[in-house]
């Protein structure tokens, strides 16, 4: 008796599940920005990341178009961006903590700390800084009023950047026991302090 499946019934139960066009884009972007913050970019191949990511080669190509498109939007900090300054300026520093940490928790990945691994990635990492940059520090800054806006987000970000260090790197036991949102509670204050100094 022939007991194969067919992956194309949505009836059969024993089909593996099928991700949906968004899903399978996510899980190619997930696996392609584990694998840059783990190797220099020069070493990671599509094959690896359409391992890591549980797709064919093909299939990144077809959503992506090749290997140097597939990074451009890995490199980019735009989408990461837009969820993290999603906030009111006057709770924006515990809003960006938990981000951060609910990244790391949920995803396994933090917004920002793709570029501490800029310095493995040759001129890709020029690109990274650039990016980095413009998207998420020079954003920032533009949404701060009173004296020395780029330096103050700069000092804020780095704050967020530690922290992601000290949960996603470091694995900081008592950290990562403790409640995001205490944490948040905690650590938003020192980021608002260079937000909005003096209130």
């Amino acid at each position: 008796m022939n007991t194969r499946t067919d992956p194309t019934d949505p009836t059969d139960p024993t089909a593996p599940a099928r991700r949906d066009a968004e899903d399978t884009k996510a899980a190619i972007l997930k696996a392609a920005r584990h694998l840059l913050a783990r190797h220099a970019h020069a070493d990671i191949t599509l094959k690896a990341v359409a391992e890591r990511a549980g797709v064919s080669p093909p299939l990144i190509v077809k959503y992506f178009g090749n290997r140097d498109a597939l990074f451009a939007r890995v490199m980019s900090f735009a989408t990461d961006a837009d969820a993290l300054l999603d906030a009111p300026l006057s709770g924006l520093g515990q809003h960006m903590a938990r981000h951060v940490l609910s990244s790391q928790r949920d995803r396994g990945a933090d917004p920002l700390l793709r570029i501490a691994f800029a310095p493995l990635h040759g001129d890709h990492g020029d690109i990274l800084r650039a990016n980095f940059r413009a998207q998420v520090t020079e954003r920032l800054a533009a949404r701060l009023t009173g004296p020395d806006p780029g330096l103050r987000a700069e000092l804020a970000v780095a704050a967020l950047v530690g922290l992601g260090v000290m949960y996603g790197i470091a694995r900081g036991p008592h950290l990562r026991e403790s409640d995001i949102d205490a944490i948040a509670d905690r650590y938003g204050p020192l980021v608002q302090a260079q937000l909005t100094p003096g209130t």
